[in-house]
């Protein structure tokens, strides 16, 4: 809930950005909220209570590396050098995927 409520705005601002074709705004915004939470937010939390590694974890580790890896190719291939529907598509498509399976996994 937390993360769903503080992304939102992240979200929204993505979206109008992206209708108002100002991608760079989008991109960036999605790569400095991710960078923010990795490096202050998660170090922060580690501090207060140290997180133990857990083996589950490796799923979401190498899912995240292929997400990030497909958005890496499908941004930087093709004539026009961007993200394209399809390929968003693709993205949300699996991120509905995998939080379904998330859910059912906690069931």
């Amino acid at each position: 809930m937390v993360a769903a409520g503080t992304s939102l705005p992240e979200l929204i601002t993505s979206i109008v950005a992206a209708t108002k074709k100002n991608s760079d705004i989008a991109i960036g915004n999605v790569i400095g909220s991710n960078i923010f939470n990795i490096l202050l937010i998660l170090s922060i939390s580690g501090v207060v209570n140290p997180i133990a590694y857990n083996s589950k974890f490796n799923l979401d580790f190498f899912i995240l590396i292929g997400g990030t890896l497909f958005l890496i190719v499908a941004m930087f291939t093709g004539k026009r050098k961007k993200l394209d529907r399809w390929e968003a598509a693709i993205l949300v498509l699996f991120y509905l995927l995998y939080t379904g399976y998330l859910i059912i996994n906690e069931l």
